[in-house]
């Protein structure tokens, strides 16, 4: 198997992300993803794809992230991770899709009104 590309995107976030066959080694912008992600729960997050289909070390992932915050970026990252194991193998498609991975959410930020504090926060009312 050659190095598979793929992306992923979450909020504001793009992920794109490397994946061959190795030792487990997940490689965020240049770092090792525990220091790019101090919080366990996005760790974890950034693990999700592996363990759903019990690869935790059988491909290393080179991963390139912009845009967002660190949750989005590992949201993405998990998204991109996802879509590269099921071009690797088609059967891990249904236990991924099953979890949600395969799915982009679309949810993002309301921009702000004019006349308004935030998108829909009016400000305070004054009687006199």
């Amino acid at each position: 198997m050659e190095r598979i590309n793929t992306i992923g995107r979450r909020k504001t976030a793009v992920a794109r992300v490397y994946l061959s066959p190795g030792t487990g080694a997940i490689q965020v912008n240049g770092k090792e993803y525990t220091q790019y992600f101090p919080s366990e729960i996005l760790q974890i997050i950034t693990k999700q794809p592996f363990a759903t289909i019990n690869a935790n070390e059988s491909y290393d992932v080179k991963v390139n992230v912009r845009g967002g915050g660190i949750a989005g970026q590992a949201e993405a990252i998990r998204m991109a991770i996802s879509r590269a194991l099921v071009e690797s193998n088609a059967e891990f498609r249904p236990a991924l899709k099953k979890e949600g991975f395969l799915t982009r959410d679309s949810r993002m930020v309301e921009r702000k009104k004019y006349g308004r504090a935030k998108a829909r926060r009016r400000f305070q009312f004054s009687k006199r």
